[in-house]
C-alpha cells in the first residue's frame, strides 16, 4: 500500500482554493447513532491519541530526514562533505557508508562506530534491505533511527531523531469545532472490475493503488462522490475541499472509514480528517488527492493547517 511521507514546499501542487460565502455549515444527510456530549468527547478522545501518536519516538513529528541514494558508495556523517549529511552534533563527521547496488543497500560502518542493526552493534559491510525482506531493521546511534524505504525505482534513507526539533515543539493541531453534523452517512458503489487509480506523490511519482469503488453521501441535498483506496480492512480516502490553501493544508487531507457493512454503507466522519506527515515535517512523500476527489464544497470540520509551535 501506499507510505505516507513527503518532501513539502512543493508550491505547484499546493490546492490553493479559498473559502466561499455559501459555506454550508451542516450537511443535510448524516448517521447519527452518537450525538451530542458523549460524540463530542469520543471525538475529543481520538484526537488526543492521534496527538501523541504523532509525538512518538516513532512518529511523523521525529522525522528529521530523508536522503536519496545513489547508485555505488553514498558516504554519510555530520561532515559537509559526505554524500550524505546528518545532524550536526549527532554522529561523528564521518560514519561510514550506504552502497547501492541494484535492489540492494548495504551499509559499511566507520571504524569505531557503534552503529547498531535492531539493537546489535555492527562493524563490518552489512545488508540492510533487498526487495524480498519482509521487514526492513533499523538502525540507531544516540538519539538517532533510520532505514530504507523505496519509492519506484528510487531508494533512500529515511532519518529519525527522537531529539527532533519539531517533536520538542509541538503544541498540538488545530482544529474545527466538533460537529456531528459531519459524521455523514455514505455507501459504497462498488467498481464493476477490479480498478486501480493513479495516485501521485509529492515527490511527482505516480502509482496505481487499488480501489474499491466510490463512496457517495449527501451534503444539503447534493450528492458527492470520493474515490477510496483499499488499507487492509479500512477504507483510506485522500481528499480536497474549498478550505484548502487558506483554513487546511494546501495539498488536502487524509480520512478512514471502516469497511461497507453488509448493505453497503459506512461512515464518513469529517470531524477525523487529518493533516498529511508533510504538513509537519519536510521529509515525508505523501500521496496527493487524486483530481475527482476535489471536492467543489468547504469541509469544516476535522484538523486545520498546522504551525509549529502554535
Amino acid at each position: 500500500m501506499i507510505k505516507r511521507l513527503f518532501v513539502v514546499g512543493l508550491s505547484g501542487l499546493m490546492l490553493a482554493t479559498a473559502c466561499t460565502s455559501n459555506q454550508p455549515e451542516t450537511p443535510a444527510t448524516t448517521a447519527s447513532p452518537e450525538s451530542g456530549a458523549a460524540y463530542v468527547e469520543s471525538i475529543n478522545q481520538w484526537h488526543q491519541e492521534r496527538e501523541a501518536n504523532l509525538k512518538k519516538e516513532d512518529g511523523w513529528l521525529a522525522l528529521a530526514g530523508l536522503f536519496w541514494l545513489k547508485p555505488g558508495t553514498n558516504t554519510f556523517g555530520s561532515a559537509r562533505e559526505n554524500s550524505i549529511v546528518f545532524p550536526e552534533g549527532k554522529v561523528p563527521a564521518s560514519a561510514g557508508s550506504f552502497i547501492l547496488a541494484g535492489d540492494k543497500v548495504s551499509i559499511k560502518p566507520a571504524p569505531s562506530i557503534n552503529i547498531k542493526l535492531n539493537g546489535e552493534a555492527i562493524n563490518e559491510e552489512t545488508v540492510i534491505y533487498t526487495s524480498g525482506k519482509e521487514e526492513v531493521p533499523q538502525l540507531t546511534y544516540g538519539s538517532l533511527t533510520w532505514f530504507v524505504i523505496r519509492r519506484g525505482d528510487q531508494y533512500g534513507i529515511r532519518l529519525r531523531d527522537s531529539e527532533s526539533k519539531a517533536r520538542a515543539n509541538f503544541k498540538g493541531v488545530d482544529r474545527y469545532e466538533v460537529s456531528p453534523a459531519w459524521r455523514v452517512q455514505a455507501r459504497l458503489e462498488p467498481n464493476a472490475f477490479p480498478k486501480k487509480i493513479a495516485i501521485t506523490n509529492v515527490l511527482g511519482q505516480t502509482s496505481e493503488e487499488d480501489s474499491p469503488g466510490a463512496l457517495v453521501f449527501t451534503v444539503d441535498g447534493k450528492e458527492y462522490r470520493l474515490d477510496a483506496l483499499q488499507e487492509e480492512d479500512k477504507l483510506f480516502i485522500i481528499f480536497a475541499d474549498k478550505t484548502n490553501g487558506t483554513e487546511t493544508y494546501g495539498a488536502g487531507r487524509y480520512l478512514y472509514a471502516a469497511r461497507p457493512a453488509a448493505d453497503g454503507t459506512t461512515v464518513l466522519d469529517f470531524n477525523k480528517a487529518t493533516n498529511p506527515p508533510c504538513a509537519f515535517v519536510p521529509y515525508a512523500t505523501c500521496p496527493l488527492p487524486p483530481r475527482q476527489n476535489f471536492l467543489p464544497i468547504p469541509v469544516p470540520a476535522g484538523e486545520r493547517s498546522y504551525e509549529a509551535g502554535h
